[in-house]
């Protein structure tokens, strides 16, 4: 079963990035994999509903979350969508395949009083590593910028005299996103730092790994955990939690909903909406401590 030219779709059409190219791949061949070993499918054509139901009930069966399954039955619509609109099949079975239900997860964030006290209280060190991890934790909280988006930052994308800076984001579209004058004046000795430690010019990647090159997905990983860990018990102490805590921090201070989609680059307000809930969960507790009507009587 080629692919080939589906990834090739993906690629140059809707213009995903290698990530999310690596992840459709490695979702159509697990299915295949699984139809020609049960069925002995070679052929896409003769896939049918009830085939990709009962891989999903093997999926579940091996305790795949249905979170991973939806994602991996998005992939499968896109693909034989774009199969029946080359008329390469000539029904859908995704049509007749109902996704797993998924409970509704509030995401994990950070306290305002604990980012806090990580850039007021916490001594990064000295040296360029050093002054490199205070600002990649700063950059991440101010700016709810993606891991991927932050690796591919160079210094021209930082505009001082707007104070923002231009993203690259899923799909390849780009986003503005405003700072504050004092993370400007921090970001400005940073680079004086980073051009005396390597000299390079302002089209290289403005963070860098200690030997001078690109920031690789694991190293930032590794530093965001590092230094959560020293100011929060939350679980989950990794980059996209300082993406959570930066738009639900904003949402409990009265930002407007379209503001924070455009902020994230969400394609759709139904992403951002998420972050609401946590604000009318924090509602919630207060009216539950210090409303008279919630409050239980002692008597």
């Amino acid at each position: 079963m080629d692919i080939t030219v589906f990834l090739k779709y993906l690629k140059l059409e809707k213009r995903f990035s290698s990530h999310t190219i690596t992840a459709y791949q490695s979702d159509l061949l697990q299915l295949f994999a699984y139809l020609e070993e049960t069925y002995d499918l070679t052929s896409i054509l003769e896939v049918r509903h009830f085939h990709v139901r009962a891989w999903v009930v093997e999926l579940m069966q091996n305790k795949v979350t249905p979170r991973s399954i939806n994602r991996k039955l998005s992939t499968l619509k896109t693909f034989f969508k774009f199969l029946k609109r080359r008329k390469e099949i000539q029904e859908n079975p995704m049509l007749k395949v109902i996704a797993p239900k998924v409970g509704k997860k509030l995401p994990v964030i950070v306290k305002e009083i604990e980012l806090k006290n990580l850039f007021e209280k916490i001594n990064f060190g000295e040296g360029y590593p050093a002054v490199r991890d205070e600002m990649v934790m700063e950059m991440l909280y101010s700016t709810g910028m993606r891991r991927s988006e932050l690796i591919n930052l160079t210094p021209n994308d930082l505009d001082f005299f707007n104070d923002q800076v231009k993203v690259l984001g899923k799909g390849n579209k780009e986003r503005l996103i405003p700072f504050a004058r004092p993370l400007a004046n921090r970001l400005k000795n940073y680079l004086e730092i980073r051009h005396d430690e390597f000299a390079l010019d302002a089209t290289d990647s403005l963070f860098l790994t200690e030997k001078g090159k690109i920031m690789y997905p694991k190293l930032v990983y590794n530093l965001v955990k590092k230094y959560l860990s020293q100011i929060t018990t939350v679980e989950q102490r990794s980059p996209h939690v300082l993406r959570h805590s930066f738009a639900t921090h904003l949402s409990n201070n009265g930002a407007d909903l379209n503001a924070i989609k455009e902020l994230l680059g969400h394609s759709s307000l139904a992403a951002t909406q998420v972050y609401t809930h946590n604000s009318i969960e924090k509602l919630k507790k207060v009216y539950q401590q210090a409303h008279p009507k919630a409050k239980k009587k002692s008597e």
